[in-house]
């Protein structure tokens, strides 16, 4: 694999997550965090009665240009997740005890994880790609989910489900549906794609 040299990549993200998929697919990338207010966002975004995917698709790009108008030269990616259960939007964990009753709320349930990653380029969006992913909790003990907490403590806290598939956290599920790699951040073949088509990934 080669990647082109022009334009250079960057991610208008901090999550950790999302930088690991793209070190892992062996590309080469700035990381640009971008701060957006995103709990106003998603609050206008329900307020109009706007989809999850849109809602996602509105927040990833919020990141994305605001790191693109920085930076016009190069492609940015943008990335967010919304999980939805039984019509309720949630919202990353403040801290552990939200994140138990989150748990708590989703034991149980089938969920979806709504990825929603942009791409811009010379101030406009060049690419889209919205994935839907189902996952389904067991009924978990208060002992397993009191041991969960205190294992993974504050990580648990960078993820809108308050949980990390990637770890212990996928003890909590009976069934995972959907990309692997959208469930973490990012829809990795799609935008491996994306990138062969526009050139920045020669075949």
């Amino acid at each position: 694999m080669i990647q082109a040299a022009v334009p250079g990549l960057v991610l208008a993200s901090g999550s950790a997550s999302r930088r690991a998929l793209l070190e892992g697919a062996g590309l080469r990338f700035e990381v640009e965090a971008a701060a957006v207010d995103e709990a106003s966002i998603k609050e206008a975004c329900q307020a109009e009665a706007i989809s999850p995917g849109d809602a996602a698709i509105i927040l990833a790009e919020a990141k994305a240009e605001r790191v693109a108008r920085r930076r016009p030269e190069a492609l940015v990616i943008g990335g967010d997740q919304l999980l939805v259960c039984e019509g309720r939007w949630f919202d990353k964990p403040p801290d552990l005890a939200a994140a138990r009753t989150q748990l708590l709320a989703l034991r149980g349930k089938r969920h979806e994880l709504v990825s929603g990653t942009v791409a811009w380029r010379g101030g406009e969006r060049v690419w889209h790609y919205i994935t839907i992913s189902r996952l389904t909790m067991r009924e978990f003990s208060e002992a397993f989910l009191e041991d969960y907490l205190a294992l993974e403590g504050e990580r648990l806290l960078a993820s809108v489900g308050g949980y990390r598939l990637e770890g212990p956290g996928v003890q909590l599920f009976t069934k995972v549906e959907g990309d692997h790699s959208a469930i973490l951040g990012l829809p990795l073949f799609p935008l491996l794609g994306f990138l062969r088509q526009h050139s920045v990934l020669i075949y």
